[in-house]
């Protein structure tokens, strides 16, 4: 009796150690990511908060950086301002759209949060995260932003807001708006 509580309590242990390793290097070996450079994205419709919807495969010919965030998330908060300016500002009448993706909040609170960061980009719901986890692991970090080529092919995929990747995102975009 005593060996077998003792063989269930290893393999408990064991299966657990197992499932933390993989989902750490999960987490490390693709940002959280599903997806992956190159990968087509299929057609995604977005409820935006001023009640208008948007589609993906209505943008084809355009570049599309889609920018997951949520109002709880201070990483977002440092990077909203700077996508607003370096990014929307620059290039929205140059065949690009930036859409902020807020992970399953209220509108009300999501408005408020908007008018707190100052941002003028669409912002779509995502109510229960279903468009997220188009793109990344249910429980993966929400601070990430997808760039689409205008062919809707991924061409370059963020996570967190560090300074080189974020000019090198830059340095993505403006290479596919030329194309």
């Amino acid at each position: 009796m005593i060996n077998w509580f003792i063989n269930i309590s290893l393999i408990i242990l064991f299966s657990g150690t197992i499932s933390s390793f993989t989902n750490t290097n999960r987490e490390k070996g693709n940002r959280g990511y599903h997806v992956k450079v190159g990968d087509n994205v299929e057609n995604i419709k977005f409820n935006l908060l001023d009640g208008s919807t948007i589609e993906l495969a209505d943008l084809k010919g355009k570049v599309v950086v889609l920018q997951f965030t949520a109002s709880w998330c201070s990483v977002c908060r440092r990077e909203m301002p700077v996508l607003e300016k370096e990014v929307w500002q620059k290039y929205r009448d140059q065949d690009l759209i930036l859409i902020g993706i807020d992970l399953d909040e209220p509108p009300e609170k999501v408005k408020r949060f908007v008018e707190k960061m100052n941002t003028t980009y669409p912002i779509s719901l995502d109510p229960g995260g279903e468009i997220f986890q188009k793109f990344a692991y249910e429980g993966s970090g929400v601070t990430r932003n997808v760039v689409i080529d205008k062919k809707g092919r991924i061409a370059y995929l963020t996570r967190l807001f560090e300074r080189e990747e974020f000019d090198n995102l830059k340095e993505k975009i403006e290479e596919l708006i030329s194309e």
